[in-house]
């Protein structure tokens, strides 16, 4: 292997299930190249074969034939190796000794192709054995009677010769050393094949790891937007706030600066009543009519009534302010805890709320039609003849879910995949059934909604509009009835759609379901209520 190229062409040309160089290869239909024995090995006389490194199945075994132009690159390649080359010579060459190619077990010897003839000519020398030439012929030979390992003993683990299968072998179960040598070669080829089937498992177990580090990676940018949505929501909220509460500072101003105008008037007017007053009464002071002067003070008019202005304040205190401003940082800083909380519990934690649930044909609308198992809807053509029941509805184009909720969490996931228009949620039990509802929470309904292929809207009053960077094949509903809470997730992206949050719950909540128009077939996909698959980290 002096060539730097040696190890990878080593690799490209060898057997994956025997893991040596390919010996008569041959190639299977999907393309994979195998030595003629490993792969006769690999199929047994069976109806269905298929390729050891792919698993493609093959109804019909295939007519494989060698290989011949990888044939000639592996034998170039060993020759440039010097794999397979003999190092052994002849015995019987008697000036220039030539490489010999086989060795008889039998004579103890080794041939050319010249003096091993008679071997393969002469009857006499038909039964010897014959083997690939070696230099070791020892190790071929029994060392304590001399004669030729042709056995082999299966208890003690040995190859031994014809004379210890009548001595300290005579009890022991022998086989000839052919037969253990075959055993020995599928035991092999099982071994190599699960040791293949190991490497393809760890190869798979490879991809696994990598698809997840990079699902996670995708996973935290678009929680990453998430949350700079997120923030961005909650920037705008505190503008809006600050606005408000500015405009709400400035109003105050003017109404103190208002009422203070006002009070310096209506206190200039009495300082001007009160001056008059004060020089009708030094006039009187000095008058010489003591009747008009006794009438005058016994009068009413005499009584001065005058406003007592230690009880007039204009507020100057602006801690109410400053208290406003503290209860919209604690509100704030509440919206934010709730906001990250919902995108960092998530989809995992909610899932492990999955409850069974199925449509309840009663109160479905007589234009839906319900699958038999009650996990499918979708909008039909023409207005069905069903019975009549005061839990049906008749004008909204929807249906309930048999299990209602009125403590505790539930979550359940519905796909949606293929429609242009669907309604999701929950609903009170107590709304009224016989004529059109208005989605919205005042009214006891929670749902999030399509529109037109891609306008997605929370209802609430008024409706909130998503922008959302997927479009969701399958969402996922949770509710949590004590926290007043409502959420929707985007499933296979794993992301927070909305939530009503801050709810008051006090009838049972169902399941809430509607299809949409079927649109001339443009919106004929069904709303399936699906198993919740536990989402692995």
């Amino acid at each position: 292997m002096a060539s730097s190229s040696g190890p990878l062409l080593n690799e490209e040309l060898q057997c994956s299930i025997c893991m040596e160089v390919f010996t008569d290869p041959v190639t299977t239909p999907c393309g994979h190249n195998f030595c003629r024995t490993c792969l006769s090995r690999c199929w047994p006389n069976t109806k269905t074969c298929f390729c050891p490194l792919c698993k493609e199945k093959y109804s019909r075994r295939p007519n494989l034939k060698i290989n011949t132009t990888l044939r000639e690159v592996v034998k170039h390649f060993k020759e440039k190796l010097n794999l397979g080359e003999s190092e052994v010579f002849c015995d019987f060459c008697a000036e220039r000794k030539q490489k010999a190619v086989k060795t008889c077990l039998t004579c103890q010897s080794s041939y050319c192709e010249t003096h091993l003839e008679p071997h393969l000519s002469l009857p006499c020398l038909n039964e010897h054995t014959l083997i690939n030439a070696v230099e070791k012929l020892e190790k071929y030979i029994c060392q304590k009677h001399e004669r030729l390992l042709e056995l082999f003993c299966r208890d003690d683990h040995t190859c031994v010769c014809l004379f210890c299968t009548e001595g300290e072998h005579r009890t022991h179960n022998t086989v000839p050393i052919e037969e253990e040598s075959l055993e020995k070669k599928n035991q092999l080829v099982q071994t190599q094949i699960d040791i293949h089937q190991m490497i393809q498992d760890r190869m798979k177990k490879i991809q696994e790891i990598q698809h997840s580090v990079e699902l996670r990676k995708r996973n935290t940018e678009e929680e990453k937007s998430s949350s700079v949505e997120i923030f961005t929501d909650l920037i705008r909220s505190i503008e809006r706030s600050q606005s408000k509460l500015l405009k709400m500072m400035e109003e105050q101003q003017k109404a103190a600066e208002k009422q203070a105008e006002d009070t310096i008037k209506e206190i200039h007017q009495e300082i001007t009543e009160l001056k008059r007053r004060n020089t009708e009464l030094e006039q009187l002071s000095h008058t010489e009519d003591h009747l008009h002067l006794i009438q005058m003070c016994s009068s009413p008019y005499s009584r001065q009534h005058t406003k007592n202005w230690t009880e007039i304040r204009i507020d100057s205190d602006v801690n109410s302010l400053k208290r406003a401003l503290i209860q919209l940082k604690k509100t704030l800083d509440e919206t934010l805890n709730e906001k990250l909380k919902l995108s960092q519990t998530g989809l995992k934690f909610v899932q492990k709320f999955a409850v069974d649930v199925t449509l309840d044909p009663d109160t479905a609308h007589p234009r839906l039609i319900l699958s038999d198992d009650g996990k499918q809807v979708s909008h039909g053509h023409v207005k069905q003849d069903v019975p009549e029941n005061p839990k049906r509805f008749d004008e909204s184009y929807c249906v309930l879910a048999k299990q209602g909720f009125s403590s505790g969490s539930f979550y359940y996931e519905v796909q949606v995949k293929g429609k242009t228009e669907w309604d999701l949620g929950v609903i009170r039990e107590s709304i009224n059934r016989k004529g059109d509802i208005t989605l919205s929470p005042e009214d006891g309904v929670w749902t999030v909604i399509l529109r037109n292929k891609n306008q997605y809207e929370a209802c609430e009053n008024p409706s909130v509009s998503l922008s959302l960077r997927v479009k969701p094949e399958k969402v996922g509903v949770f509710v949590d009835y004590e926290e007043g809470l409502v959420s929707f997730y985007d499933v296979e992206s794993r992301s927070h759609v909305y939530s009503f949050t801050g709810q008051t719950f006090t009838d049972k909540l169902y399941p809430y379901f509607s299809p949409g128009f079927n649109d001339k077939a443009k919106n004929s996909n069904q709303l399936i209520i699906t198993p919740v698959s536990p989402l692995m980290d």
